[in-house]
């Protein structure tokens, strides 16, 4: 036998094996990836924010006299919550983003995440958080700047998820429940804009005026369309972190299956509502 095409064979059968063993350790965590992505880009919570910090400037020409002091007191509440209520979105995005490049089939950098991580919250003393809030900020923060020294991707996300879980959980709460103050401000906006010109349109509605009158409606009819499509927007973004909250979740309960295909199909599952959300979200 000629000795150069039986270390040729040896060397090919080798490759083989290797390559075979690669493939069949191989973790699949495409789903993984794709769950992480689209709890990552479901977007809203940030622009609500902005909405909810924005409401006097919105609600101030309809306010009586008596009414706008204490506007302004809230208005000064929301602006120094603003930030701290932004910092939790970005800690949660910077996770899932994190998550993501973990899972992904490419090599990963953490760099440019984590020089997106900021100062985070405004001062611990004045912080409008409550302490949970803040702990569990503070420990996504640590495990997100840590240096990952595992060169295993499976065990880097095995360990994000099970060391960022309790952490994630708390602030997707805090972000469904800070929605939920969103909507009540905002409901409280509508009943006193459309309640101003339930007041104001029956008095205008003379002849003289009639030019006003057809205006003033037509701003009502605009008002009226806003508020029921910034609803809409509460409604589907309070589903989209619960949607993220319990996938989280389930991954964490089945680390040691989330390659199996039923765990698969589950995370697929959540990426689609996910998709299909968050498409809701940016339609006009």
């Amino acid at each position: 036998m000629n000795p150069l095409r039986t270390l040729s064979s040896t060397a090919l059968l080798a490759a083989s094996l290797l390559l075979g063993g690669c493939i069949s350790n191989r973790v699949n965590l495409e789903e993984v990836r794709e769950f992480a992505d689209a709890s990552a880009r479901l977007g809203a919570y940030a622009e609500l924010s902005t909405h909810y910090r924005d409401t006097y400037l919105r609600e101030q020409p309809y306010l009586p006299p008596a009414a706008d002091k204490v506007a302004k007191e809230n208005d000064a509440k929301r602006h120094a919550a603003y930030d701290d209520f932004v910092a939790i979105q970005k800690a949660v995005v910077l996770y899932m983003q994190t998550l993501a490049a973990l899972a992904s089939a490419d090599r990963y950098d953490f760099t440019p995440q984590i020089s997106t991580l900021g100062t985070g919250l405004t001062g611990l003393a004045k912080t409008t958080l409550v302490q949970n809030q803040v702990s569990a900020y503070t420990g996504l923060t640590r495990l997100l700047t840590r240096a990952f020294t595992s060169h295993l991707q499976k065990e880097s996300v095995e360990t994000m998820v099970r060391e960022g879980d309790a952490d994630v959980r708390v602030l997707l709460e805090a972000m469904i429940g800070m929605t939920e103050v969103y909507a009540a401000a905002n409901e409280n906006e509508k009943k006193t804009v459309l309640g101003f010109f339930e007041v104001a349109l029956p008095l205008a509605d003379r002849p003289q005026d009639r030019l006003l009158y057809t205006l003033a409606r037509a701003h009502v009819q605009g008002k009226t369309g806003e508020y029921r499509l910034i609803d809409q927007r509460f409604a589907l973004a309070r589903e989209g972190l619960s949607k993220v909250a319990l996938g989280h979740q389930k991954l964490r309960e089945n680390l040691a299956t989330m390659s199996s295909s039923e765990m698969r199909h589950m995370l697929s599952g959540y990426v689609r509502d996910l998709n299909m959300i968050r498409a809701g979200l940016t339609a006009d």
